[in-house]
């Protein structure tokens, strides 16, 4: 304020706030340093990484996972939902339709699936808004970390990166709905895995399919051996020749 814009009552301006005094206003200018002097006398904690990786807590935010049913089938349906909710921009996704598989072949239960998946890292906050979003719990976030990468293109995941892997006794999509479910009976969780259905489809359509269990081994051949009479050789003898 200009001095020719001082008030004429002194007394306008006057500092209303408790002053410290005695010992406590000879301690005032160092109490800010009240944490970073009881920081001096406590062990220094440093993280040797790469070389020692510390896990980290349990609900961290990570890399992105697309999750499957016990039967391997997808859980995301191609909603687009987790691509809305995301604050960077960071989602792409693009829906299909079951109906335009061959055969009744399925990707995920009921009408759609999920044919293209993008999370780019560039963009990517961690925020954790889309995992809110997934009306299936398709995707969830794990406690990967390591995400660094040397071009830009490498930071975009494709669906494939993104997918678990699938775990034993499961079937690789795609392939039919267990036979009288629909996609309640997936959601509800009642859905344990795959059928003998489910196998001899993929059976049929992917005989070299790797996550196939392996064919009930065949009864072998039955050899029956015939006893011979005692009192006799193996072999007949040879008659003689008509003199």
């Amino acid at each position: 304020m200009a001095d020719d814009q001082k008030p004429d009552r002194p007394g306008e301006y006057e500092v209303r706030r408790p002053q410290a005094k005695g010992l406590r206003e000879l301690v005032a200018p160092v109490a800010g340093f009240g944490v970073t002097f009881s920081s001096m006398f406590r062990p220094t904690v440093t993280e040797q990484y790469p070389r020692q990786k510390v896990p980290p807590k349990p609900r961290y935010h990570g890399r992105h996972q697309l999750n499957r049913y016990p039967d391997g089938l997808e859980k995301c349906i191609g909603c687009e939902l987790c691509a809305w909710a995301c604050p960077a921009d960071a989602i792409y996704v693009e829906g299909a339709d079951n109906a335009d598989l061959p055969d009744g072949g399925h990707m995920s239960p009921g009408e759609r699936y999920g044919r293209v998946y993008q999370i780019n890292y560039l963009r990517c906050i961690f925020c954790g808004l889309c995992i809110e979003a997934c009306p299936t719990r398709a995707l969830t976030m794990t406690n990967e970390y390591e995400l660094a990468g040397p071009t830009r293109e490498g930071m975009i995941w494709e669906k494939q990166d993104l997918l678990a892997p699938l775990r034993e006794g499961m079937l690789a999509a795609p392939h039919p709905m267990v036979p009288g479910t629909s996609d309640t009976e997936y959601y509800r969780g009642e859905v344990s895995g795959p059928v003998a259905e489910q196998v001899e489809w993929v059976r049929e359509h992917r005989p070299d399919d790797p996550t196939l269990p392996p064919e009930p081994a065949g009864r072998e051949p039955e050899v029956r051996r015939v006893a011979q009479p005692s009192g006799r050789s193996a072999r007949p003898s040879a008659r003689k020749g008509a003199r």
